[in-house]
């Protein structure tokens, strides 16, 4: 039955985002230094010194929408764990490596990486909106990537011409770091390519800056042809505040798959308690959790791995207290495997 024009437009029950703030404008407001980190958090001036070294070869950077979100004052907080340059950053720790994944021997095309049957995944640009200390990536050559439109043909080309690839991947960096313009001109390629299927985009802006959730780029993922599907990455439930749940049960309206993984990391999320916490937060928005990785061997970054065996235990536990569906899959990557490698 047609609604009576004078009842009104229907009210929506969706969770809004507050008045839309420039994504862009945060990107340049960003925390980028040591001192401004440690004068901002009122943490102790005593390791200033040792963060200032340790963020020689991989710089601060931490949006302010997630600065807002760390506790003051807490050298320990979870948050601030995960930007927070330390001296264990420069401590030589054997088994861990600038490539851990060794990503360099499966690029067939400048800014291409095919690991997988079926996949290929391009490196858009090394630009993040915040730098998370164990980031695989932090050593990567990005300098190497194409620099221009007609760079990125040899790897388009190659997916264009291979009718075994179901999905392509858009990665980083964080894609969502590029301007909308240059976002839609990869989207529109791809998704003429017929044989793809899915279009797969990784990105943590909708976590640490919700405010790159623009109408623009919801209208973007309703007008593909190919299924999109959004994998964010978020580590701890405070993570998800109010305006980032909005965020992605925007992305979700889309009709856009949206999933959610996280990395295991000691002092950070290796709690039962903290993990179910994440995984229920997650459904609120109907973002579903995926994996939880056990840490690739990043060099910088060995103070956070946490041990297999207790990896086990923790999926143990979350298997025991949550839904089936809930359940992120505990895994590890290794250089060459068909596929991620499930931890059991």
């Amino acid at each position: 039955m047609p609604r009576n024009a004078e009842e009104g437009p229907p009210v929506s029950t969706r969770p809004e985002l507050p008045p839309e703030v420039d994504w862009k404008s945060e990107m340049r407001r960003a925390i980028r230094s040591s001192e401004e980190l440690f004068a901002e958090l009122e943490l102790d001036p005593a390791d200033l010194p040792a963060a200032i070294h340790a963020a020689g070869d991989f710089p601060v950077v931490v949006p302010r929408p997630y600065l807002n979100r760390i506790e003051r004052g807490n050298p320990r907080d979870p948050l601030l764990l995960q930007v927070l340059p330390t001296a264990e950053e420069l401590l030589p720790s054997p088994g861990f490596v600038a490539d851990p994944l060794e990503e360099s021997r499966f690029s067939p095309a400048p800014g291409m990486l095919q690991k997988y049957a079926g996949r290929a995944l391009l490196v858009l640009t090394g630009t993040c909106a915040v730098h998370c200390r164990y980031c695989f990536r932090r050593s990567f050559p990005y300098d190497e990537r194409p620099r221009n439109w007609a760079d990125w043909e040899p790897a388009l080309q190659r997916i264009q011409d291979d009718p075994s690839l179901r999905e392509a991947l858009l990665s980083g960096g964080d894609p969502l770091s590029l301007v909308d313009e240059t976002l839609e001109r990869f989207f529109a390629r791809l998704d003429s390519i017929e044989h793809l299927q899915r279009i797969r985009l990784h990105t943590r802006l909708p976590i640490v800056v919700p405010q790159r959730v623009t109408e623009r780029l919801l209208a973007l993922l309703r007008s593909l042809r190919a299924k999109p599907v959004v994998v964010v990455h978020a580590n701890h439930p405070r993570e998800l505040d109010d305006e980032t749940l909005a965020a992605l049960s925007r992305l979700r309206e889309t009709g856009a798959i949206v999933l959610n993984q996280s990395v295991l990391l000691r002092g950070v999320n290796d709690d039962a308690d903290v993990l179910v916490e994440l995984s229920e937060r997650l459904l609120q928005a109907g973002a579903l959790p995926y994996y939880l990785h056990q840490m690739d061997r990043v060099a910088g970054a060995a103070h956070f791995e946490v041990a297999i065996e207790r990896g086990k235990e923790l999926h143990r536990e979350l298997l025991a207290r949550l839904p089936g569906y809930a359940v992120p899959r505990y895994v590890r990557e290794t250089p060459g495997e068909a596929s991620k490698l499930p931890i059991d």
